[in-house]
């Protein structure tokens, strides 16, 4: 069976659902040749093979509203098409969602991963809705991350039929491979760790405002268009002397941080972090997580009381308590540890996403 994944951008490009598509094209047995169709943030196409996946990307222009001008992608959409037995797009993604229905009347069955609600781009999607409107009443099947995007989305509503939910996973026999950092108990002040993209909805602000009120270093391990502002707030604030700004961070360096942490916080304050997998990478290490009260899979991804703790979005002082009351109390932040990494293995596999996924292009190629 041919699978056509198709997404705005691929490896090395750095993201959320870029890391999604690489997990299931890597992840996919055998029985599946898998491919991938992505863009070049600027420049002319080139056609790459990562790990034994082909990825072709388009020639791009560059970058307007996080979606790439790449004149081509819709023939090469086409193309690929006409040799293709299942396309499975990931969304939000204008690009794609034009592309596939410039291809109407190719054999192929089409598959859609929502990641999330267009949010910021609110203006833009009055007139884009009716186009992605038309697209997803002409997929086979939409697979939704977690069951509250599915019930909050507007968009989704007239198409719960056919929706399916398949959370995202994490890798946990790579992460069960890895070494704990020398000095990991040498520390002698708590740990909190932010990992993500410094952007407009990660909330990082109110997590720097709520430091003032906390013992413990912050180490802020990301980068983006935020991170001189937010720089500032900390010198602002009075809390430079807490805050250490890491920067871009390899894979390969990220399990140590996790493992050095007490304490995960996303503060995320828009519905545009639908669901936040760094909660899975510090959940499968046994780190507890504080998160915001989201409409999204946010807060049912770790479980308020369970897994950590859950505060209103927005609000420096949930932060600082929901902080300290972890960091007083060892026994809690244990429990929460161990039934954090319970959770995981229960609910977030990468077996138990890529079984899953089968499942769903099995049951499309067969209904035809």
């Amino acid at each position: 069976m041919k699978i056509l994944q198709v997404n705005k951008f691929y490896y090395p490009k750095v993201g959320g659902i870029e890391r999604v598509v690489k997990n299931i094209a890597e992840g996919l047995p055998d029985p599946y040749d898998t491919s991938v169709l992505a863009a070049r943030t600027r420049g002319i196409g080139t056609e790459e093979e990562h790990n034994g996946i082909e990825v072709k990307k388009a020639s791009s222009l560059g970058v307007m509203m996080s979606v790439p001008l790449a004149p081509s992608y819709p023939y090469q959409l086409r193309a690929a098409a006409s040799d293709t037995d299942i396309i499975h797009h990931h969304l939000p993604n204008p690009l794609s969602t034009v592309s596939q229905l410039l291809s109407i009347g190719t054999d192929s069955n089409v598959v859609a991963t929502y990641h999330s609600d267009i949010v910021r781009q609110s203006n833009a999607l009055q007139v884009y809705r009716p186009i992605l409107d038309r697209f997803l009443e002409s997929t086979d099947r939409i697979i939704v991350t977690s069951q509250p995007l599915l019930e909050n989305s507007d968009i989704l509503e007239p198409y719960t039929e056919k929706c399916d939910v398949v959370p995202l996973s994490i890798d946990l026999d790579e992460i069960d491979s890895e070494e704990l950092p020398e000095g990991a108990d040498e520390r002698t002040r708590p740990t909190v760790l932010f990992v993500g993209r410094l952007n407009y909805y990660k909330g990082v602000e109110y997590l720097i405002d709520a430091m003032q009120n906390v013992d413990a270093k912050l180490l802020i391990a990301g980068d983006g268009e935020r991170r001189s502002t937010l720089e500032q707030r900390t010198y602002q604030q009075g809390v430079s002397d807490k805050v250490d700004f890491l920067g871009y961070v390899p894979d390969e360096d990220l399990g140590a941080l996790y493992r050095r942490s007490d304490v995960f916080v996303l503060p995320s304050v828009e519905p545009s972090e639908a669901f936040g997998i760094v909660q899975l990478e510090a959940m499968a290490r046994g780190v507890p997580v504080i998160n915001t009260a989201l409409p999204t899979g946010v807060p049912w991804v770790s479980v308020d009381g369970e897994t950590g703790l859950t505060v209103p979005p927005r609000d420096a002082g949930a932060l600082a308590n929901g902080i300290n009351t972890l960091l007083e109390d060892d026994q809690r932040r244990r429990r929460y540890g161990q039934q954090a990494r319970a959770r995981v293995e229960a609910l977030f596999t990468r077996e138990r996403m890529i079984t899953e996924v089968q499942s769903i292009y099995d049951q499309v190629t067969a209904i035809e």
